[in-house]
Order: C-alpha cells, then structure tokens, then sequence
C-alpha cells in the first residue's frame, strides 16, 4: 500500500487497484470543524478531478475531487451521521470514498509522502 496526495489535499492509499480517498489532516484542520459531508453514489464514474465529495464545515464548504479516474466501490456511510470523524481521524477513519483506479499511471503525477509535507509547509 502507497499513499498520494494531491495540491487540492486529497490523499488516496492504493492497495492492487483500490484507493481509499479521504482528505489530509492539513485540510481538515484549515476547514475547522466539519459538521455535513455528502458522499457519491456507488457505481459512479469518475475522471481525475471531479467532484467526488462534499465537506462543509462551520467555515466553508469545499469541495474534495477524485484524484485519480474509477468507479466508487464504497462509500464511508458513518461520515453522514459523524462528519466529525474526518477532523478526528481525517488520514484513516475518515475517508470519503473507495475508487476501483481505472488508469494506475494517474497516480504518478501525485506526491508522495515528503513532498506533500514540503509542499503544505511553503504554503
């Protein structure tokens, strides 16, 4: 298992040709604490970068995006009833979704580990 992340600071820890998308705890901490999440459907397409969830937060609301093509396999259905979980728990626990990857190259164009952290600490 590897975890990705994205400049939008969406993580994805592939294992074989699923990936398990939730946001990093960077994310969750920046929007506050996140009181509503709305979740796809199962069996939904998706193309790098679309909308694949929806976080609001005392704050904002945003947006989190797939950060690679697939199908949604699963959904975190606890997130509906304890959207607090992601601000908790935001790089385990809290995960939004579970995509079957349909192009595993999209992954290489995401950061690893250190360089997620290098980019979050020029922000």
């Amino acid at each position: 298992m590897s975890v990705k992340y994205t400049e939008d600071h969406e993580w994805i820890n592939v294992d074989g040709d699923i990936g398990t998308v939730g946001i990093s705890p960077y994310a969750a901490n920046a929007l506050g604490d996140i009181v509503f999440v709305e979740l796809p459907e199962i069996g939904r397409e998706m193309a790098k970068g679309d909308e694949a969830a929806v976080v609001e937060s005392v704050k904002a609301a945003s947006e989190v995006y797939a950060p690679v093509a697939g199908e949604v396999t699963a959904v975190n259905e606890a997130l509906e009833d304890a959207p607090e979980t992601v601000n908790a728990s935001a790089d385990a626990d809290g995960w939004f979704i579970k995509i079957k990857i349909t192009d595993a190259s999209e992954l290489d164009a995401l950061m690893d580990e250190a360089a997620y952290k290098t980019y979050c600490d020029g922000l």
